[in-house]
């Protein structure tokens, strides 16, 4: 059934789902893991909808499309995530593991040997990875053919290039250990430039997540009271209409904006802000926009947070005093 379910889904995101469950090692059939994911994400985002429809009188069709719909990009970006997290890592051991690999191979080991005696449990992913392609030698498979699968299980373009460069060598017949050794190199050379450029975006990144998770929820927090108050004073005053007070530089109107839209168009700037400014982030901080959504949860509940403090204060303080 679940096969059957996951044609559902276009054949482009079907894609994405199988390279990300072969990166997370994840060795259930890809069309049952999606439309197990269907099938959950349907009747988990009802049981939401049904809970938010009678709580806060929300239409339930489209408040179960949109759970529905959240519930699977969670999901989906959960495993993208592990995926990151895994590939920056193996990139981060992945010079340790070629110098040992190279020091192996000036002792006269053969390839597959030394790349197994190279192995650290501190490599933790990439460790693993070097284990299964030892017994993927053992059972008869070539070191080329495990070092290419090797690379398809993973997405580090650094391992891939190292693994290309160990298949050129193996059949060139060169020097493998002095082109281990300088790859290793060049890539801890690569990593202290990104580390200095990391450094020097910094202070753009403090800027922009300061604005957003602070500066914004502050004044929509002063504002929206503003509003709110301006709203009430004009709603209580009468003005006579005589000749005195159509003199009067000043014109009283009604205001046909009420103050419970203009709180929820707050909070929607500011979820929006959240969205926008962490894929900004991940772009300035990582190269790539997908980068910044483990940013978008903290600057949302940061900012949610704040503009809702904000208010609460302001009416604390100020509250009994524009009563009077």
């Amino acid at each position: 059934m679940y096969r059957i379910l996951s044609k559902i889904y276009p054949k482009s995101i079907r894609e994405g789902y199988k390279n990300i469950l072969l990166y997370n090692n994840i060795k259930t059939a890809p069309e049952r893991f999606i439309g197990f994911v269907l099938v959950f994400g349907l009747f988990l985002g009802l049981a939401i909808a049904l809970d938010f429809s009678y709580l806060f009188e929300l239409p339930l069709i489209l408040t179960w499309i949109a759970i529905f719909i959240l519930i699977e990009l969670v999901v989906y970006f959960y495993l993208w995530m592990n995926v990151e997290v895994k590939t920056k890592f193996i990139e981060k051991v992945l010079p340790d593991a070629l110098q040992l690999t190279a020091s192996n191979l000036r002792a006269g080991l053969t390839v597959d040997k030394a790349l197994l005696l190279s192995t650290r449990p501190e490599f933790g992913p990439l460790g693993d990875e070097i284990n299964r392609l030892g017994k993927e030698v053992t059972t008869g498979k070539s070191i080329e053919e495990a070092l290419i699968g090797m690379a398809k299980r993973n997405r580090s373009e650094k391992l891939n290039k190292a693994i290309l460069l160990i298949n050129s060598g193996l059949r060139a017949g060169g020097e493998l250990a002095l082109l281990l050794e300088q790859t290793s190199k060049n890539i801890r050379n690569q990593q202290i430039i990104e580390q200095r450029i990391r450094s020097n975006v910094l202070m753009y990144v403090i800027f922009i997540f300061f604005a957003i998770s602070v500066g914004a929820p502050v004044l929509f927090g002063l504002s929206t009271y503003l509003v709110e108050t301006m709203a009430n004073i004009f709603q209580s005053v009468e003005i006579p209409k005589t000749t005195v007070a159509s003199a009067l530089p000043i014109n009283f109107t009604q205001v046909n904006i009420s103050p419970d839209f203009i709180f929820k168009f707050a909070l929607l700037s500011l979820i929006s802000s959240s969205i926008m400014g962490g894929l900004i982030l991940g772009l300035i901080n990582k190269g790539k926009e997908k980068e910044g959504i483990k940013y978008i949860p903290i600057l949302a509940i940061l900012s949610v947070g704040i503009f809702l403090l904000v208010r609460y204060i302001i009416q604390t303080l100020l509250g009994g005093l524009l009563t009077i």
